[in-house]
């Protein structure tokens, strides 16, 4: 493998997706009309995007001895992902359970199974492959003291941390300190600024009954400050059809989104965090790089799944093309 680019750390599942003609409500039942069984977790979509970026990736992590286990790295293997610190456990191959309406919303519960596994030691034993790539990219599906060791080990040893705090779980300081990127959707913006900064959001939001509508960038930019403050160097809140807004000690940054047919945003926010990091593991300027994530995000909006759905270079190469063109 050619220099290391991103080493991602962080969860492997296998994904069910049920096409439902709209989300269920409390309560509710609904009929599917069609399922897709595909490998996913936020750890092996964002090494698979990276490394469909054309940029060398290995994956940190653990999967059960059973089938979807041994699918789960075989997958990763022929996508090029280095698998050496892909281990092996007893415990079950975490599983997501995803409903998506036809209109592109979509509900997931995962159940962590072998992720949970993944305790600090373990990450310790793989250091030297975190300490050689340029970025380390971790999520929030496995424990968060295994997060914090892996973004321990890459501050020490001169590599550029990306956390994608996400699904929400409550963050000490100490942690985000260790964080060179922080991305965080909107909701998982809002959240994490609420247990760390609660007066400062508190203060953002519209009093109760109003009708005032605040402009998705401008809260973007509110909670990426307070979430800035918290010590992480540079935040990154997506919008979703929005873009993407960055924080950090330049001011702030809006990415506007490239506008496609929406079929499923599984996937979405990995595709753009994949993308990113291997943006910034080939030395790309944080700005640029979330240019090329955003487009990234938006052409997996276009197709099912997970990892069916994340781009090759060229295709995100090919839709900038475009719009560099049209802007012309």
């Amino acid at each position: 493998m050619s220099r290391l680019l991103v080493s991602v750390v962080g969860s492997a599942n296998q994904d069910m997706v049920a096409q439902v003609a709209a989300l269920p409500r409390p309560g509710q039942t609904v009929l599917g009309h069609d399922l897709l069984i595909a490998p996913g977790g936020k750890g092996l979509n964002q090494a698979v995007a990276a490394a469909r970026a054309s940029a060398s990736t290995a994956f940190i992590g653990l999967v059960g001895t059973d089938n979807a286990g041994t699918h789960l790295r075989e997958v990763l293997h022929e996508e090029g992902v280095d698998i050496r610190g892909l281990g092996k456990t007893a415990a079950l191959t975490g599983r997501a359970l995803v409903s998506v309406a036809d209109g592109g919303g979509n509900h997931i519960v995962v159940v962590p199974g072998a992720n949970w596994a993944v305790t600090p030691a373990y990450v310790d034993e793989h250091r030297q492959q975190i300490r050689s790539a340029s970025t380390v990219l971790c999520q929030l599906e496995i424990p968060i003291e295994a997060v914090a060791r892996a973004l321990q080990i890459g501050r020490s040893g001169g590599t550029r941390t990306v956390l994608n705090a996400a699904p929400t779980a409550p963050l000490d300081r100490g942690l985000l300190e260790l964080v060179d990127v922080l991305v965080v959707n909107e909701h998982e913006a809002a959240v994490l600024a609420s247990t760390v900064m609660a007066s400062t959001v508190t203060a953002s939001r519209p009093a109760p009954g109003s009708k005032t509508t605040v402009d998705p960038r401008e809260q973007g930019i509110r909670l990426g400050e307070a979430l800035l403050a918290t010590g992480c160097r540079a935040v990154i809140v997506t919008l979703g059809a929005s873009g993407a807004v960055l924080v950090d000690d330049l001011g702030s940054f809006h990415q506007p989104g490239f506008e496609v047919v929406a079929v499923d945003t599984t996937g979405c926010g990995d595709a753009f965090t994949g993308a990113l990091a291997a943006r910034l593991g080939l030395g790309i300027d944080l700005r640029l790089a979330m240019r090329w994530a955003a487009a990234a995000a938006a052409l997996a909006a276009t197709a099912r799944g997970a990892v069916p759905s994340l781009p090759l270079g060229a295709d995100v190469d090919r839709l900038l093309g475009h719009h560099l063109s049209a802007e012309e």
